[in-house]
């Protein structure tokens, strides 16, 4: 095992601190190293692999399609994309998306069509158009998107920075209100925040921010590439407080583990004023990821995923708050997405992964303090029993 840390460590870029575990293979929730040992994987990559490793329809579409045609760019019409799209547009409830491959491209497409949407559309003069973002978010790791980010380790040294972004505290409806100007394009938000550590806004603030971008003519675009797809309980989180989003960003879950996929969601009223040249990608919406994005959607819904994410979600979140330990200052989250809050005057939070990797669980923290709890959707209720086992276990040894 030591000989491909080693490796990665020699020949790879320092841009991550990952657990001193070298994975082979998975199944579901479960995942081995290289020396056979067996662990639950609770981080599923960060939502990637929501429908667990390995789903054999997943593969069986991923077979199937890989053995017709994978890759044709858009220069050409494909037999899959379009039915891909049409299941994508009619489960958010939207008229037409952008397919792209990563989260951040989602990201960055959506910044474009608000800005087009705003110069067009609204009137704002050219080169002016605002957008609003929260402090503490993360939409993804590009130039324009780390610009934006609160988080000084995603910033330093990357500068300078794309203009036009201002930051308001997540979670309040008065001070969105007071920084939208006759420029403000957009406001673009996660509805629970992720990588800030399943930071769960107040109930009814969404439906309040809905009801603010509606009256001052502002596109609300919500980035549910982690917390879309039955993550939070609901096919997406926007769906806990009943809005309409104008543009819905979604990526991770959507290639079924397998295959990087993503795309951008929105309303004829801004899709439309995409043209030829003014937007693409070579691989996006590429057949082999729209066929295995198609079959992706069909088992969160056949297999009832959601429905799982929300019933054992909440036996997950009722359990560790229960769990009485002076090392857990606090517990939050929706459906099958839990942040563990470890006081760091008492313990730390990479120690408590560490351990709970020597006891078959993996687990990741986030900002130093919180521990994710996220498996596959597939997880059963024995299995979450057995994972607060080794929970309980860890920090009654600390």
């Amino acid at each position: 095992m030591n000989e491909f840390i080693a490796l990665e460590q020699n020949y790879g870029a320092h841009n991550y601190h990952p657990l001193p575990v070298v994975l082979a293979r998975g199944k579901g929730v479960y995942v081995w190293d290289t020396e056979g040992k067996k662990y639950i994987d609770l981080l599923s990559a960060y939502s990637a692999v929501s429908h667990g490793h390995a789903h054999p329809r997943l593969l069986k579409a991923l077979r199937e399609q890989a053995e017709k045609i994978a890759v044709t760019s858009r220069a050409f019409y494909s037999d899959q994309l379009g039915l891909f799209l049409k299941a994508l547009c009619e489960l958010a409830g939207l008229e037409m998306a952008i397919p792209m491959n990563s989260g951040s491209e989602a990201v960055e497409t959506a910044i474009k069509a608000a800005r087009r949407w705003g110069y067009k559309a609204k009137g704002i003069p050219v080169n002016q158009a605002e957008i609003i973002v929260a402090e503490g978010n993360f939409h993804g790791r590009t130039t324009t998107i780390v610009g934006f980010s609160s988080e000084e380790a995603y910033k330093t040294n990357f500068g300078p920075f794309t203009p036009g972004f201002k930051q308001i505290p997540f979670g309040s409806v008065s001070v969105l209100e007071k920084a939208i100007t006759p420029h403000t394009a957009a406001f673009i938000v996660e509805p629970i925040q992720g990588e800030a550590g399943i930071i769960v806004p107040p109930k009814g603030w969404l439906a309040e921010v809905e009801k603010v971008c509606r009256r001052h003519r502002v596109l609300l675009i919500l980035d549910e590439v982690q917390s879309g797809l039955g993550r939070s309980g609901k096919m997406f989180a926007f769906q806990h407080e009943g809005v309409r989003p104008d543009g819905l960003i979604l990526g991770k879950a959507l290639g079924g583990g397998l295959l990087p996929v993503s795309a951008f969601v929105s309303s004829k009223e801004v899709m439309e004023l995409f043209e030829p040249g003014s937007h693409g990608s070579t691989f996006g919406g590429n057949p082999l990821a729209a066929a295995v994005g198609l079959e992706a959607l069909r088992v969160l819904k056949e297999e009832k995923l959601v429905e799982k994410s929300h019933e054992l979600g909440q036996y997950l979140l009722k359990r560790l708050q229960e769990m009485k330990s002076p090392y857990i200052s606090e517990v939050r989250g929706s459906g099958l997405w839990v942040g563990v809050v470890i006081d760091p005057d008492k313990a730390s939070a990479r120690t408590i992964c560490e351990k709970l990797m020597e006891r078959g669980v993996l687990a990741k923290e986030t900002h130093q303090v919180v521990i994710r709890i996220a498996p596959p959707l597939v997880i059963t209720r024995d299995e979450i029993d057995w994972v607060l086992e080794q929970f309980q276990a860890v920090l009654s040894t600390i």
